[in-house]
């Protein structure tokens, strides 16, 4: 999947890499989070320009923008760290969940088999349970699948069965019902084909004993261990339960995820008008923070009242509140403040990672953690797989998936300093750059496949970089429901 290009919007699109590398230059350097006020939610300027990276005019200059930007934390050390918020928070009982809602959860504990799997003999096939060797006398009864245990055949005998159905006591084997065929006195002969290399006499067929039986038990028995705790539940492990005899499920509770939506200028419906934009986080979170493990419980829009997010914050009972937003140092950036006013501790401020850097994460009571995303929409997406990403999956029982890589199909410009996210096409062996990539837009992690982790100072074409799943990509888009 790509989108298109021109000479403009490639210029564009890279903007914010030479505009620093400039400032780097003259001595100034890059602006920290707290520095460029609101411009990390505003609308866009030139296309692709990270604003949270350039002064705005007029923006307030206290003198702290050095230090800010020494304290910003590595990309894979922050990372790091919310993984190990997540951990030293007290382990999560675990909760009892219907087989249909199971789904997307971890185990808590072992499933353990409540039956032996088959239960009792089946038939595997359809055809003629016979006993002993052939010609058989065929009962006019025959034995379907669901049905109390048959009669007992006696040696010589045979009975109709079908696939599924329970074999009854003394049955040597099942005869396929292309196997046999009926003489004009009823009677069943085997036809069986004769296997490469049988030494039997020509004409006599063999069938094995026990053939296209499952005996009891054979999957598994009683007691067996058949999953481990942390085992994913999916569609396969639904069935398996079944199978084995649950109707509920013992599992690791999904992580509640509040969602503050700030900023006065966001509309939730209709074309931008009169200095308003629409607001594509309140859309796209809560899709994106279930598809990571989380339940949803709420998405409120406050605007930039600080009293508002005070109070909301303080009143919340989620595991992990996510605000967008009003993580710069502007006059109606109410983030920090806030974070202040009720004593949470800041865990990350700020991160090396382009787009996104001033995102945050703080603990704001012992059991539960703020992740504080820029406005900007694909910005807040690397905040988002940055901090929520670790600490959801943490919550949530999951393992890390194991990281991989693959070599670029052309080369991707680096910041000086930071790592940055770009969005790829997945085409055979090869991850290809995808255009549109600026922190205010979403057109081109709209048509990828994954995102790549670029190093300071950029990639070439054919370097093998780390790659980014997401999380539909793998799973699914209505794996995790609502």
């Amino acid at each position: 999947m790509t989108a298109a290009r021109s000479t403009r919007d490639s210029q564009d699109a890279d903007d914010f890499d030479v505009e620093e590398a400039l400032a780097l230059v003259k001595g100034t350097g890059p602006r920290a989070p707290g520095e460029p006020g609101r411009a990390e939610r505003a609308a866009p300027g030139p296309q692709g320009t990270d604003e949270s990276a350039v002064p705005a005019p007029g923006a307030r200059d206290d003198g702290k923008g050095e230090h800010a930007r020494h304290r910003s934390t590595p990309w894979p050390e922050a990372r790091a760290v919310a993984g190990r918020a997540a951990r030293s928070l007290p382990r999560r009982a675990p909760v009892p969940v219907p087989l249909d809602a199971s789904l997307g959860l971890v185990l808590a504990a072992p499933l353990t088999a409540l039956t032996d799997l088959p239960p009792f003999d089946t038939s595997a096939m359809d055809g003629w349970a016979v006993a002993g060797p052939g010609p058989w006398e065929v009962r006019e009864d025959g034995v379907l699948a669901g049905h109390a245990e048959p009669e007992r055949l006696g040696d010589g005998e045979a009975v109709r069965i079908a696939t599924g159905a329970r074999v009854p006591r003394d049955a040597t084997a099942v005869l396929r019902s292309e196997h046999g065929r009926l003489d004009d006195k009823g009677r069943l002969h085997a036809s069986v084909p004769q296997t490469s290399g049988s030494t039997r006499p020509r004409g006599v067929p063999a069938l094995a004993h026990g053939q296209d039986i499952r005996p009891r038990g054979q999957e598994c028995r009683s007691g067996d261990q058949l999953l481990p705790p942390g085992a994913l539940v999916t569609p396969a492990v639904l069935g398996l339960a079944a199978a084995a005899g649950y109707d509920t499920l013992a599992v690791v509770p999904r992580p509640r995820v509040e969602v503050l939506v700030l900023g006065d200028e966001l509309l939730t419906e209709g074309l931008p008008r009169e200095g308003l934009i629409r607001d594509a986080l309140g859309p796209m979170l809560p899709s994106w923070l279930r598809a990571l493990g989380a339940e949803v419980v709420a998405v409120r829009r406050l605007g930039d009242d600080a009293e508002a997010l005070h109070r909301a914050i303080t009143g919340s009972r989620a595991d992990l509140i996510v605000t967008t937003g009003g993580t710069a140092g502007g006059p109606v950036d109410h983030v920090h403040p806030v974070l202040r006013r009720i004593g949470a501790e800041l865990l990350v401020d700020g991160v090396k990672v382009r787009p996104g850097h001033p995102m945050l994460l703080a603990r704001t009571r012992e059991d539960q953690h703020l992740v504080g995303l820029p406005g900007n929409p694909l910005a807040a997406v690397s905040g988002l797989l940055t901090l929520a990403e670790p600490m959801l999956r943490t919550l949530a029982g999951r393992t890390a998936p194991e990281s991989y890589g693959l070599p670029l199909g052309e080369a991707v410009q680096g910041h000086p300093h930071d790592t940055r996210i770009v969005p790829v096409s997945l085409r055979g062996a090869r991850a290809v750059p995808l255009h549109y990539n600026g922190p205010a837009m979403l057109r081109g992690i709209a048509a990828s496949d994954a995102l790549a982790v670029v190093p300071p100072g950029g990639a070439r074409a054919g370097q093998e970089l780390e790659l980014i799943d997401l999380p539909w990509t793998a799973a699914g888009i209505d794996v995790y429901p609502a």
